[in-house]
């Protein structure tokens, strides 16, 4: 059994869509139709993709030669390449219910989840506390927005920390790989333990009872597999605004609170005091979170797709 998965193409086959143009090349086309044409050669069953303007021109042409397609969309607000693919995809796995009011065929709609780490879930808070040396009677509150850090977030947490220095709050923070200098001026202050990067991050989830974030849909899919209450700042450059989307869909849930990224400064403070310092609160939203995680999504994911390929 064959299984062609497009995870990445050379972007170069599609110029259009880098642009934010909804056209495929007559060279994307092209390309796919080789990809998909060399299938004499090893037979793939099926043929799948996660959503990305790359994946469109493949998954169509091999849709026209009748071999099974299956996409991924792991946002709420599903990209171009998903919504034109939806008529003719064999399958389309959401991660979101809400996904399915912008596909126009809804028979071949699947909710599965985002696949997560199997390691997340497997450390307790006690190891999660011990392993960022903190104080387990104490609130922890994990901070962190992407690789590379998040501005806004680090602006407004670099006052926060210290103007929760005598609380009960500590920090666990990701400041980003290109805020060091940030990260050596933070890293003094007490109940703070603030790195550019954390490699355990399972560690840093099971320590933490609130989580403030970007909208990402792999850090949606975490938060929801773990059951964190969270405190989401969409990234508002993102494409078509769909972290926004993803957001709204846990708030509309009841797991997280949003604030716009040009508001955070102004608000963070009062929406963390208000989740901290409520303990019902914050475990309503705990236990709205679990609710919509999709813990088995990737095993689900891939046994539906040796299904399909039968």
């Amino acid at each position: 059994m064959w299984i062609f998965a497009v995870v990445y193409l050379d972007q170069r086959i599609s110029p259009q869509f880098a642009h934010g143009q909804p056209a495929f090349s007559f060279k994307s086309y092209c390309v796919a139709c080789a990809i998909v044409l060399s299938h004499k050669k090893f037979q793939p069953d099926i043929v799948m993709g996660t959503g990305g303007y790359v994946c469109g021109p493949v998954l169509y042409v091999a849709s026209l030669f009748g071999i099974p397609t299956v996409v991924h969309e792991s946002n709420s607000f599903p990209g171009f390449t998903t919504r034109m693919l939806s008529p003719r995809a064999t399958r389309i796995f959401t991660a979101f219910d809400a996904t399915a009011r912008w596909l126009k065929r809804k028979d071949n709609i699947e909710l599965s989840g985002t696949p997560t780490r199997d390691v997340l879930g497997t450390v307790s808070r006690e190891d999660g506390i011990k392993f960022f040396n903190l104080d387990p009677s104490k609130k922890t509150v994990l901070v962190f927005g992407g690789s590379l850090g998040a501005a806004s977030i680090n602006e407004a947490i670099r006052v926060l920390v210290k103007d929760f220095i005598d609380s009960n709050i500590q920090w666990i923070w990701q400041t980003g790989r290109s805020n060091e200098m940030l990260t050596k001026e933070m890293a003094a202050i007490k109940n703070c333990r603030v790195n550019t990067f954390i490699d355990k991050m399972e560690y840093a989830y099971s320590a933490a009872d609130v989580v403030v974030c970007r909208a990402g849909a792999t850090t949606l899919a975490e938060l929801t597999r773990l059951g964190k209450a969270s405190v989401l700042i969409p990234y508002p450059y993102a494409a078509s605004d769909h972290q926004a989307f993803n957001a709204q869909t846990l708030v509309d849930a009841g797991a997280a609170v949003m604030i716009a990224d040009r508001d955070v400064k102004v608000k963070l403070k009062n929406v963390l005091h208000s989740i901290i310092n409520d303990n019902k609160k914050r475990q309503k939203m705990n236990n709205a979170s679990r609710t919509i995680g999709k813990a088995d999504a990737g095993r689900e994911i891939a046994l539906r797709i040796l299904e399909l390929a039968k």
